[in-house]
C-alpha cells in the first residue's frame, strides 16, 4: 500500500491502514518531524482511544485505553543507547501481549522486533505532503 497525503487527511489514511489488516506489531520509519506520532494519534484515535496521547520519548512507551477496554503502546526508541535498555523495560512482554504495539525508532532494537509484524516508511514530499508505505 503506498499513499501521498497531506496531514489534513490523517484520519483518513489511519482508516485505509487498519483496513489492510496489518499485524499488530507496526514500526514507523521516517527521519524525525516527518510525522510518525502523528500518525500514531490518528491510528489510537481510529482503534477507539479517545483519551489523550503524547510522544514516548522520554517514558519510551506510553499506553493508550480504547474503548472497549482493550490496550494499544506506543514506544519511542530514539533515546535508547543499547538493545539491553528495551529488554529491561520489559519489551518483549509488550511485543507478546497480543495488543497492539505501535513503535518508533525500531532500528535502536532490530533483534527484539518479533517476525510477525508490518513496517511503515514516511517522508516528506516537497510542499509538504508525506508519502507513506505499508509493508
Amino acid at each position: 500500500m503506498n499513499i501521498i497525503f497531506s496531514l489534513d487527511e490523517i484520519d483518513t489514511v489511519a482508516q485505509q491502514i487498519l483496513s489492510e489488516n496489518p499485524h499488530k506489531i507496526i514500526l514507523f520509519h521516517g527521519e524525525m518531524g516527518v510525522g510518525k506520532t502523528t500518525l500514531i494519534k490518528a491510528l489510537a484515535k481510529e482503534l477507539g482511544v479517545s483519551g489523550a496521547t503524547s510522544s514516548p520519548t522520554f517514558s519510551l512507551v506510553n499506553e493508550y485505553q480504547t474503548n472497549d477496554n482493550t490496550i494499544v503502546y506506543h514506544f519511542d526508541f530514539y533515546r535508547l543507547n543499547k538493545e539491553t535498555e528495551a529488554l529491561d523495560m520489559g519489551a518483549d512482554d509488550y511485543f507478546y501481549s497480543g495488543n497492539w504495539c505501535f513503535i518508533e525508532w525500531a532500528e535502536k532494537i532490530p533483534n527484539l522486533i518479533p517476525e510477525a509484524h508490518s513496517v511503515i516508511k514516511i517522508s516528506l514530499l516537497p510542499g509538504g505532503k508525506r508519502s507513506l508505505s505499508l509493508l
